[in-house]
């Protein structure tokens, strides 16, 4: 019984420090096939719900993105959870705008 409860323990142990590594970084490309998959959907456009499913839908990726393309992920993140609050900052809105046009042309610079 304890060759049984000590084999337990260590596939838990094997199982939790697997749990804990740290996700691979994608590479350019990579990242920006799952930025074009999530942005191509149309329901994604529709007002301030397709702002919450496209920033939802982008945490993961960025999460894991090319150093290149995350600071872009994260502004387009930051953008859409502020443009999808029930009363948005329109000041904020504005000082992001140019924040966010910088991150539309780094997107379009790598993905081609």
């Amino acid at each position: 019984m304890k060759k049984f409860a000590t084999a337990l323990i260590a596939a838990g142990l094997v199982l939790t420090a697997s749990a804990c590594t740290t996700p691979t970084k994608l590479s350019n490309a990579e990242t920006c096939e799952r930025v074009q998959v999530v942005l191509s959907n149309p329901s994604n456009n529709a007002g301030k719900t397709g702002l919450v499913r496209l920033a939802n839908q982008i945490r993961p990726i960025e999460a894991v993105a090319s150093d290149d393309l995350k600071p872009a992920l994260g502004s387009f993140i930051e953008y859409a959870d502020e443009a999808s609050k029930e009363t948005p900052d329109e000041a904020r809105l504005a000082e992001m705008q140019s924040t966010n046009e910088a991150a539309n042309t780094a997107l379009s610079s790598f993905c081609r």
